[in-house]
């Protein structure tokens, strides 16, 4: 399917560390941050595999090294910045390169271009654009869950401009690396009532004037290439407040809705392989790229999914005969996992059959013991707004209360049933707010996360006479599907985003509700769409009727959809469908994923203190390691020299090698100073900081 992001990623990393110092051993030198970022891509045997000798952290304690360059890999932090001087003071290497994952900050500028011993060994200082995690290849993510209170919390709008930047700088990183100088559109809802309604408008100036920023100080962007002009289309939460509540009943989205994952930088699950024989062990199992029964499947419906692990497995023993006791096939799950427990030849294809079986199944359990069956009917019926005969819904309140009063219905679905009706009606009486909690049996602190849908733009409570036109749905359903099946009537609900995606595709999306940045594009898409149809010249474009191969061939547009306040994995697999059917590469980016708990405990918490929320920009600012500051014994030349490393030890080079100073890294390696808002106060042209005027204490959304 096109571009991979994580491709795109790992490529860009390993040509920095290939053409940096080219031809010379040298040293790795990372911090956490970007030491995470490095792993979530790339090896470490890769690295290595570019006359790397070792790869080392700057808040650790390291030997002296001053026989072997350094190529640091650094997140632009005030401390890490503290760390490099001190290896600069102490000369802990030869010399050194360093690499910035994202905009260097003046005043950090400053500090090194202060220091002496840093100008004697600096030899290449560059910017690169990867400050973010590709999750999946169309699937990226900045790994900040803290992003939703800082937009939407009321006591965090002085929070908000510096966050805002540093979205823009990150989404700025993403079309870069991707070689996108995009067309922007932003979410702008008619008639907004919560403070955040401006927010996607602020943003994507600020995206656009970093693209611009950048296109200006890098001639050679966007490289030469006939794909079609990108698209960066910026949104935000409220555009779909169902998506994150509504159950799917497609594989990754009910992994993540129903079953205990350890969820962090990556997400593993518990499970017992070899269950009842004497290898029987629990072991916790990632799913991610590697594992491509997840990759695979992740998007089928559960109906679908159980019938193809079976026939996947089928096959495995038919591809292994030595494995198959008989000919017939299996059609039972508990006995394949009894056969799979006899096949200790076949670990990795055991494991991971065991895995998704084991998954499968313990979905199974739960969709029939929490009766998702019944509360699935109401909640699609409430977020379509069609009943299962696609006709007006009717006495959906009484359904609601039997479900609220049922006790094999858990409290969480409870809690998400009422919010569903809360959105539907758009808005209830106070009263019947009251009673449905009643029915409902829910702590009084869920009265508090209802209350807080209005800071995400929904109307909670409504007046007696409500003379408020009947809300509209941002993209209705034309027609039903031909064919309305059992199955079908579970999964009716489509997020907003496929309907964005689609009239987007089509030409259709409404400027109003989607205007773009620059307005002279708005009258002319089309024809812009035609004379942008390439990003090479004239010259080095083939014209259209010497084209003899088909269109499926060419280059595929890119679309990138930022999704502001966390996104749902049901609307990454729309995205991912969208793909599929339209020869387009659609990128999903957000601060974070969102899935139904996360979104209620974060909904929750807009209401909460502050100070309760531990969000990184009120925590103690980090500091250099004390080991930093003991005393060191430089290595020795034999100790640190490489096997096999040529011409005797580093410091004895000849100065034939200076070449390699002001070597240039391969031209897809770009950097850019992203502009710093009118907010901030600091030129990327001078570096220097000015006084901005003074802000008026009120609420960022509203100027």
């Amino acid at each position: 399917m096109g571009t991979s992001a994580i491709a795109a990623l790992r490529e860009i990393i390993l040509e920095v560390v290939r053409y940096t110092a080219q031809g010379q051993w040298k040293v790795l030198v990372l911090d956490e941050a970007s030491k995470r970022l490095v792993d979530s891509v790339v090896k470490q045997d890769d690295i290595l595999q570019e006359k790397v000798t070792n790869i080392e952290q700057i808040e650790h304690k390291r030997a002296l090294n001053q026989d072997l360059d350094a190529v640091y890999l650094l997140t632009p932090e005030p401390h890490i910045v503290e760390c490099l001087i001190m290896d600069f003071e102490r000369r802990r290497y030869h010399r050194s390169y360093l690499v910035w994952t994202s905009f260097l900050p003046p005043e950090l500028r400053q500090r090194i271009d202060q220091s002496s011993t840093a100008k004697e060994q600096i030899v290449q200082a560059r910017i690169l654009n990867i400050n973010f995690f590709p999750r999946e290849s169309h699937l990226i993510t900045f790994r900040d869950p803290s992003s939703f209170p800082m937009l939407f919390h009321p006591a965090c709008n002085q929070l908000v401009p510096k966050h805002m930047y540093d979205l823009a700088q990150r989404i700025v990183s993403v079309c870069v690396s991707l070689e996108e100088y995009p067309t922007i559109r932003y979410y702008r809802p008619h008639n907004p009532l919560h403070e955040a309604g401006v927010l996607c408008s602020h943003l994507a100036r600020f995206v656009q004037e970093g693209l611009d920023q950048h296109a200006k100080h890098h001639e050679d962007f966007p490289p030469p290439s006939p794909r079609p002009r990108g698209i960066l289309i910026i949104t935000d939460r409220t555009m779909d407040l169902f998506a994150p509540l509504v159950h799917e009943f497609t594989y990754q989205a009910m992994v993540h809705d129903l079953l205990p994952l350890k969820e962090g930088d990556k997400s593993y699950y518990k499970t017992v392989l070899n269950e009842g024989t004497p290898r029987e062990e629990v072991k916790e199992m990632e799913l991610g790229e590697k594992d491509k029964i997840w990759v695979t499947n992740r998007h089928m419906h559960m109906k679908d999914l159980l019938q193809k692990l079976v026939a996947d497995f089928n096959k495995f023993r038919a591809d292994n005969p030595q494995f198959a006791e008989n000919s017939e096939g299996s059609t039972s799950i508990n006995t394949i996992k009894d056969m799979i427990a006899g096949l200790p030849q076949f670990q990795q294809g055991k494991e991971l059959y065991s895995l998704h079986l084991n998954m499968s199944q313990e979905l199974m359990n739960i969709f029939q013991k929490c009766r998702l069956t019944d509360v699935a009917l109401v909640e699609q019926s409430m977020a379509v707004g069609l009943d299962e005969d696609y006709k007006r819904p009717k006495n959906l309140t009484d359904q609601i209360v039997r479900l609220l009063d049922d006790d094999e219905v858990n409290f969480p679905d409870r809690l998400r049933l009422i919010i569903e009706y809360v959105l539907y009606r758009d808005g209830i009486f106070r009263s019947d707010m009251e009673k449905l909690l009643a029915h409902a049996r829910l702590p009084a602190q869920d009265g508090e996360i209802l209350q807080n849908l209005e800071m995400l733009g929904a109307r909670v409570f409504k007046p007696l006479k409500d003379t408020k036109p009947t809300l509209q749905p941002l993209f209705p359903r034309k027609t039903p599907p031909a064919q309305a099946t059992d199955d079908l009537s579970l999964s009716r609900f489509e997020p907003a985003m496929k309907g964005l995606l689609e009239e987007q595709l089509r030409g259709t999306l409404d400027q109003n509700l989607f205007p773009y940045t620059k307005p002279f594009l708005d009258a002319n898409e089309g024809l812009m769409n035609q004379i942008n149809v390439s990003q090479a010249s004239l010259r080095s474009a083939k014209p259209t009727w010497a084209r003899t191969r088909p269109s499926a061939l060419e280059p595929r547009q890119r679309v990138i959809v930022f999704m502001a306040g966390g996104a749902t994995y049901s609307e990454s697999r729309v995205c991912y469908e969208i793909s599929d059917s339209s020869a387009k590469d659609v990128f999903l980016t957000s601060s974070h994923m969102l899935h139904p708990g996360l979104f209620l405990r974060q909904l929750g918490e807009l209401s909460v203190d502050r100070r309760r929320l531990d969000l990184p920009a009120d925590r103690p600012k980090p500091k250099p390691p004390a080991c930093l500051y003991e005393k060191e014994i430089a290595t020795s030349n034999s100790s640190s020299q490489p096997p096999g490393a040529a011409t005797g030890p580093p410091s004895t080079r000849s100065a034939t090698n200076a070449d390699t100073l002001s070597r240039t890294v391969d031209p897809s390696q770009k950097s850019h100073p992203l502009p710093s808002p009118p907010f901030i106060g600091a030129t990327a042209s001078t570096g220097k900081l000015s006084k901005g005027p003074k802000e008026k204490k009120r609420g960022f959304f509203k100027f």
